[in-house]
């Protein structure tokens, strides 16, 4: 997978464009796992794999990254800002745009997204653009809260719970907000060149209208 740039990013507390192979919505990590993380010119960036278990590479410079793997349990990788130290409101921000331009194979249970913690309240997110053969977050435990139509794509908009999971915070109860297109950017088992450009701060927007 290649990601090819990151124009502008996000609010909330920790924003990401994030590619997860095999993923529970969310993970912890232990110290059987590898994981692997920095900065690089303003961006902090993550590669986190379950149990060491096959081969992976996250290459990242300032604003994008490549990344790959084959034979894994669970794999993320992600690159973003964190505007923790600011404590501010995302409208504070004003129109926050994430433009991307990615090469993208999923094969089997992948998705690509925009991801990130907000505090007070303490919240997960999704931006979902596309997936390969499983969309997330599945069924199970998951509220509909109808649909929304942002930058001319129509997505899901969708809660889940976490109760007693890892956060930022520690381990806390938090909800998981998602936003998921009702039609996949990418196909599965197929080489996507995805370009597009995400208005993040409409999803809040549009999250809050739904009465999350």
């Amino acid at each position: 997978m290649r990601f090819k740039a990151l124009k502008k990013i996000l609010s909330g507390t920790v924003s990401a464009l994030m590619i997860a192979v095999s993923m529970p919505t969310s993970f912890s990590v232990h110290a059987d796992d590898q994981q692997d993380k920095g900065n690089v010119g303003g961006y902090d960036w993550e590669m986190w794999n379950q149990n060491y278990t096959g081969t992976v590479s996250m290459k990242p410079s300032a604003g994008s990254f490549t990344c790959s793997w084959s034979g894994i349990e669970n794999f993320l990788a992600r690159m973003g800002k964190n505007y923790d130290s600011q404590k501010i409101n995302y409208k504070a921000l004003g129109d926050i745009v994430l433009s991307y331009d990615v090469e993208y194979t999923p094969r089997g249970n992948s998705y690509m997204c925009i991801y990130g913690w907000t505090r007070n309240p303490l919240m997960e997110y999704y931006i979902v653009e596309g997936w390969g053969d499983w969309e997330p977050p599945g069924n199970d435990g998951v509220d509909n809260f109808g649909t929304a139509t942002i930058d001319g794509r129509t997505y899901k908009i969708r809660k889940s719970m976490r109760y007693n999971q890892p956060s930022i915070e520690g381990t806390k109860t938090f909800p998981q907000y998602w936003s998921v297109r009702t039609s996949s950017g990418s196909r599965n088992n197929t080489t996507n060149y995805m370009k597009d450009s995400v208005t993040v701060s409409a999803h809040f927007d549009a999250w809050s209208k739904a009465g999350l």
